[in-house]
């Protein structure tokens, strides 16, 4: 013990070292100089300085540029970044600096690190294992997480939670004072309290007990948990929402600058089970033969006001997250549900972008503001199709108008470049216990092709405005909605592995590529490879975020683009209205550091109810198929990786791994290159796209894993 303390140390001592090179511009200094530097005045230190000094200068960290005096090699000794674990319990830690490669760390190097700690690395110059960079945890910076999910065991002297996290190597040891009445057997929320030095196992301490394992309400909480998202709202939110009344006053409706639209035809059109309407549209044939056309928003930054209680949770989630079965509102009911929700029949107050349109969609006036609504009808999505298909029904002049201007809408964005992405959506037919009975594909048709055209018109004529009132000197900061050009070699790779399947990708210019993909996806429509195709086509490209940046849409070919139309249910939609009406009453230019915080902490919490509503399907997936265990389906390869080829099944859209070392008839390696697997011996090939029978092998539920075993020849 005393030897690893010791050794310690050296580390801590050899990192202080390393800084004082580092924040003198790496002078040449002898270890008395040094040790001077650190305010190490007795002989024992100097003489323990020179000694590191020295070993670190054979082991390659140091130089001798003259005799006595020592400068680093490489400024880099020690290097910050996020860990990234890896199935036997190594880790790569992926520095914070783009251009370093990644250091490998062994389990016993890793100081208690987890899964995406931030971190500080100690690297070692010498090459060992055949590795380029190997290093040491110093420190740890940050936890990414001390929460998990997973199964309690309990004995009669104590207990342990085993994560469901596949990245987390360590049963976390809870002492029974600290069970909070879980039993043996059920989900668990854990939080880690202490990790002592030494110790193999982390303490923990149950936060909240989910249930029993498998039941349905158990598990989807149980996701909501594993990323972050809060169960319930705070008491101290629900009160100030349910202070708020819930029927609109004559005050308010009188507000300075806001329009009243309550005697013009509006309706909201969304999913049937919907009950968060955030947008509805307003439609009035002018005197002059055009169309007024109203996008009129749900006015959530009315009722959510800075620094109150609602404004700090909504921040927080910055999202609702749309599980399977059910949707996790960013906002309290009684506003996502009530208040805010633009339900027929009711006045309600709105923030809108009002057009003035003629018969080629041609934008002739365009004015934002504050408008109150009263919505004559609430049409789902089937409702308002029978309407476009049978051109009769409640306001069927008005939505077969509505239709023709989208279809022109449309029409010119894609031919000013735009990119149109339709991959399958799956959805599950639940039972009242919420197990899943049936899978279906749901189809987009021209009833949500028209909301959307309409949503994309106000998103982009408010960006567009913003960006052309802030040029110059008095430059507006702003929320954007950005999606970089693709990087060329995914899009090279993918343009490749298309051609495979006779499809062309002309690379010349952006608007080339954008008419190609849009080609290869009307063509693709329908066929078994669709799915598979517009998911590599869409990993191809850059995702899509928020920044204060005034910078393109690549895949809407958009100049400037923002999120307008939705802030029941996303916070970046609430600030672009908050900075909307600050800028229409004349007000300052609003602090951009805090806006583009607030933009990065969005769009990472985008990605995180992503994964989770990933998740949550990946459950239903295997629960699905947990029935079906032994049954053969045919599947389509929808990824490759070393150990495994995923495969998709083509009747019910499930996604599950066929693992190599199964396929008993060769042995295989992966082909990155050419997304494949490859019998070494008898050089058989499985390609990405390819149609493979399979049998359902194995279901775990707790891993949200399906196993499946191919049929072979």
């Amino acid at each position: 013990m005393a030897k690893n303390k010791n050794s310690q140390v050296k580390l801590v001592l050899t990192q202080l070292i390393t800084d004082i090179f580092n924040k003198n511009k790496n002078i040449a200094l002898n270890h008395k100089q040094v040790a001077a530097k650190l305010n190490l005045t007795d002989g024992a230190s100097a003489e323990t300085i020179l000694e590191i000094l020295v070993e670190q200068t054979e082991k390659g960290i140091f130089i001798r540029p003259e005799r006595g005096k020592f400068r680093l090699k490489d400024l880099k000794t020690f290097v910050t970044g996020t860990v990234d674990m890896t199935a036997d319990g190594s880790a790569f830690i992926v520095p914070d600096d783009e251009f370093e490669k990644d250091i490998f760390v062994a389990p016993r190097k890793l100081k208690n690190a987890l899964n995406g700690d931030k971190v500080k690395v100690y690297v070692f110059a010498k090459k060992t294992s055949g590795r380029k960079n190997e290093g040491e945890v110093v420190e740890i910076i940050s936890r990414v997480k001390t929460d998990f999910i997973g199964v309690a065991k309990v004995s009669e002297r104590f207990a342990f939670v085993i994560a469901d996290d596949r990245k987390m190597h360590q049963d976390i040891f809870v002492p029974l004072s600290d069970l909070n009445g879980a039993k043996n057997g059920q989900k668990v929320q854990v939080a880690i309290t202490d990790w002592p030095e030494g110790a193999k196992n982390p303490i923990g301490k149950i936060i909240n007990v989910l249930g029993t394992q498998g039941e349905n309400d158990t598990e989807m909480n149980a996701i909501l948990a594993q990323y972050g998202f809060p169960l319930s709202f705070p008491a101290e939110v629900e009160k100030e929402a349910n202070a708020i009344p819930e029927t609109v006053s004559e005050a308010e409706i009188n507000e300075k600058d806001r329009r009243d639209f309550r005697d013009t035809v509006t309706f909201t059109i969304d999913p049937a089970d919907a009950k968060d309407f955030d947008d509805a549209i307003s439609f009035k044939k002018l005197a002059n033969g055009n169309y007024e056309i109203g996008v009129h928003i749900a006015d959530v930054s009315h009722y959510v006001k800075p620094n109150s209680a609602l404004e700090k949770e909504a921040y927080e989630r910055a999202t609702s997250v749309y599980l399977v079965d059910r949707v996790i509102p960013m906002l309290p009911e009684r506003l996502s549900n009530g208040v805010c929700s633009l339900r027929p029949n009711e006045d309600k107050l709105c923030f809108a972008a009002v057009f003035e349109l003629d018969n080629e969609a041609n934008i002739l006036e365009q004015w934002f503001g504050r408008t109150t609504i009263h919505s004559n009808r609430r049409f789902s999505y089937e409702e308002a199709q029978e309407v476009i298909e049978t051109k009769t029904g409640d306001f069927a002049e008005e939505i077969l108008k509505l239709n023709e201007l989208a279809y022109i809408l449309r029409d010119k964005k894609f031919k000013n470049g735009a990119i149109s992405f339709e991959s399958t959506e799956v959805k599950f037919k639940l039972d009242e216990r919420g197990k899943p009975i049936g899978v279906y594909v749901k189809e987009r048709k021209d009833a949500h092709k028209l909301i959307e055209d309409f949503m994309l018109l106000a998103n982009k004529k408010v960006a567009e405005f913003i960006a052309k009132k802030g040029n110059g000197k008095n430059k507006l900061t702003f929320v954007y909605r950005s999606h970089d050009t693709p990087n060329l070699e995914n899009l090279n790779n993918f343009a490749t592995f298309a051609s495979r399947f006779g499809y062309k990708i002309n690379m010349k210019t952006d608007k080339d590529i954008a008419k190609s993909l849009n080609f290869l996806m009307a063509d693709v429509e329908g066929k078994k490879e669709q799915n598979m195709l517009t998911q590599l086509a869409i990993r191809s490209m850059a995702k899509a975020i928020y920044t204060t940046q005034k910078t393109s849409h690549y895949g809407l070919a958009f100049d400037h683009y923002t999120h307008f139309t939705s802030p029941i249910r996303r916070y970046p939609d609430v600030m672009v209205h908050r900075l909307l009406a600050n800028y229409l009453d004349g007000g300052k230019s609003a602090n951009v550091d805090a806006y583009e915080d607030a933009s990065k902490h969005s769009s990472a919490m985008e990605k995180r109810a992503a994964d989770a509503e990933r998740a949550s399907i990946k459950y239903k997936q295997a629960e699905y198929l947990e029935e079906n265990i032994g049954n053969i389906y045919t599947g389509i390869i929808s990824g490759v990786t070393e150990w495994g080829m995923y495969v998709e099944i083509s009747e019910n859209k499930c996604e599950g791994m066929v693992r190599l070392r199964d396929i008993t008839d060769d042995f295989y390696v992966l082909d990155e290159k050419n997304y494949c697997i490859v019998g070494q011996r008898k050089h058989k090939k499985y390609q990405l796209g390819d149609e493979v029978q399979i049998k359902v092998k194995k279901v775990d539920l707790s891993k949200r894993q399906i196993d499946f075993t191919l049929m072979q020849d």
